[in-house]
């Protein structure tokens, strides 16, 4: 099995057959890694996959690895979760070519949007480093409580409720698109250059 032999795409109502598979997948990777884990419903995953905010790979019809992405606090924070890779296709940087389509698709329909991850995963955390992304405190993730139910399925629910919903197993990793842009310039200065390009319009065209 080779890289090239591997598609990474945007998953749509044709791979709903997966769902199931990639549920299995996910939890028995948990079982395995000994991990928590917050579960998920196949409506759940349907549903990503009907909005466009999830990404599969394939090798041929078999399913390979699988993510989906979610918006949070009217669309001010955006997560991508549930990465997973079959085994029969790790080892071949099939997480990365998930993690990198599932990161610019957020980016390009949410582009304000803070993006935000928790794990547990030496992995994921380095993949989300090149990204750009900074261990954060709980403090700066969404405070959308629809976020937070979420954990209610991970076993060690017990641990963020203790601390006040502080501190947990997970770390919080965030990418500001603010920190990622140029140098910004003052409004001030913004509306001075617009009068000079206007004075220098005006100019040209006398001259012309």
């Amino acid at each position: 099995m080779t890289n090239q032999e591997l598609t990474v795409e945007v998953a749509s109502e044709k791979h709903l057959k997966y769902v199931d598979e990639i549920l299995k997948t996910i939890e028995d990777a948990a079982k395995v890694r000994g991990t928590a884990i917050a579960k998920r419903k196949p409506e759940y995953l349907v549903q990503k996959i009907n909005q466009a905010k999830a990404v599969i790979a394939l090798s041929g019809d078999r399913f390979a690895g699988f993510s989906y992405i979610e918006t949070w606090g009217h669309m001010q924070y955006v997560t991508t979760s549930g990465l997973i890779v079959h085994p029969d296709f790790r080892g071949l940087g099939l997480a990365t070519r998930i993690k990198d389509l599932t990161f610019t698709l957020a980016r390009i329909r949410w582009p304000k949007a803070k993006i935000f991850s928790l794990t547990s995963g030496a992995a994921v955390m380095a993949m989300n480093t090149k990204l750009g992304y900074k261990p954060v405190t709980f403090a700066e993730l969404t405070d959308d409580e629809a976020f937070w139910k979420g954990c209610e399925g991970c076993v060690n629910v017990d641990v963020i409720k203790r601390t006040g919903r502080k501190y947990c197993i997970c770390t919080g990793m965030l990418f500001d698109p603010e920190e990622h842009l140029p140098a910004k310039i003052p409004q001030e200065v913004l509306e001075r250059i617009r009068k000079i390009d206007a004075q220098d319009g005006n100019v040209q065209s006398h001259d012309e």
